[in-house]
């Protein structure tokens, strides 16, 4: 047995959730059992605590699904070996499911990990798949953005945001961080140092174009609502307007006459989707970033770290956007 976050009811408020004894996998065929050394908490995470997420496994299931860790044991044929340091996703899966369970445990069953880079701690490994993935596929795989280029990026002190502000850095663009909170603004400029700083709050788009000389060429967006609405107003003709989600609540919707006038284009972006429909090109993705992590050219920042029993308060700090960067869940703390 080994000690996990258990999703055993979907309800609101996590009160389904509870740290108890869960039995602990075994890895099959090309699979690594992994001790869990730090996962991140990923809205996704929150979601699944109420069966708001697109995947839905059956109860009771362990929660997360990003972490790294030890190799423990290694299933026939994995090209792993035990001590292995390793960073990867973990399918939360129901007891006897096809998968291992989830992230926020002991132990974890890995089926595609990837050796961990030398430069980054076990906290900073598990902070940045899935955002900095997030952040290429929009960035490159949609916006073709181009060095030079201005991006504008809201919510720059979550998870996605902070790493499409580094990745955009890295790839040569010109950046204006947004956000709401001067406080947490402060902190992306001290660690990141963007060309600009926003507090949209009371209105962003003259700043905007301002500072752009007519607008910007690639906005991103994880927000949705009002600043999807003023974003249109100050977007670049053949400018990209990339909808990554909506944490302000409001689905938006677009005046596509202002679309026709300006003639910019609104992009979707589902990074894991983006993968399974093209394969070839998501194996690619992840190479790039991973690459790009290793050669020190991409910074992911760690918020807070919480051992396992205080898991509500890492879902609290995320659910109320107190957040800059990743929230951690450490079991060896």
């Amino acid at each position: 047995m080994m000690r996990a976050l258990v999703v055993d009811e979907l309800a609101p408020d996590y009160a389904g959730l509870s740290v108890r004894d869960f039995a602990k996998p075994s890895p099959g065929p090309g699979q690594v059992l992994v001790r869990i050394r730090a996962a991140s908490v990923n809205f996704p995470d929150l979601l699944q605590t109420e069966g708001k997420y697109q995947h839905r496994p059956d109860l009771p299931f362990v929660a997360g699904m990003e972490a790294a860790g030890d190799v423990v044991e290694v299933g026939e044929g994995s090209a792993f070996a035990v001590g292995d340091a390793v960073v990867g996703s973990a399918r939360p899966e129901a007891v006897g499911g096809s998968g291992g369970p989830g992230a926020f445990a002991e132990y974890c069953v890995m089926a595609n990990p990837r050796r961990m880079p030398a430069n980054f701690s076990f906290s900073e490994a598990a902070a940045f798949g899935t955002a900095y993935l997030t952040a290429w596929v929009s960035l490159v795989s949609r916006a073709a953005l181009k060095p030079g280029e201005w991006v504008l990026v809201h919510g720059a002190s979550g998870g996605v945001g902070l790493a499409a502000v580094d990745l955009a850095m890295a790839l040569g663009a010109k950046v204006i961080a947004a956000g709401a909170s001067d406080e947490k603004l402060s902190i992306v400029a001290e660690t990141y140092a963007p060309d600009a700083i926003i507090n949209v709050t009371g209105g962003f788009r003259d700043q905007v174009k301002d500072l752009t000389g007519g607008g910007a060429d690639v906005i991103y967006d994880p927000v949705g609502g009002d600043v999807f609405d003023e974003s249109v107003r100050c977007i670049a003709f053949n400018g990209r307007l990339l909808t990554i989600g909506f944490a302000s609540g409001r689905i938006p919707t677009l005046p596509v006459n202002l679309a026709l006038i300006k003639g910019f284009s609104l992009m979707g972006v589902r990074a894991g989707e983006y993968g399974r429909r093209f394969p070839a090109e998501g194996r690619a993705n992840l190479e790039a970033i991973w690459t790009m992590a290793e050669e020190g050219k991409l910074t992911p920042r760690v918020h807070a770290e919480f051992p396992l029993d205080r898991w509500r308060e890492a879902y609290e700090l995320l659910a109320n956007r107190k957040v800059v960067g990743k929230a951690i869940i450490r079991p060896d703390l």
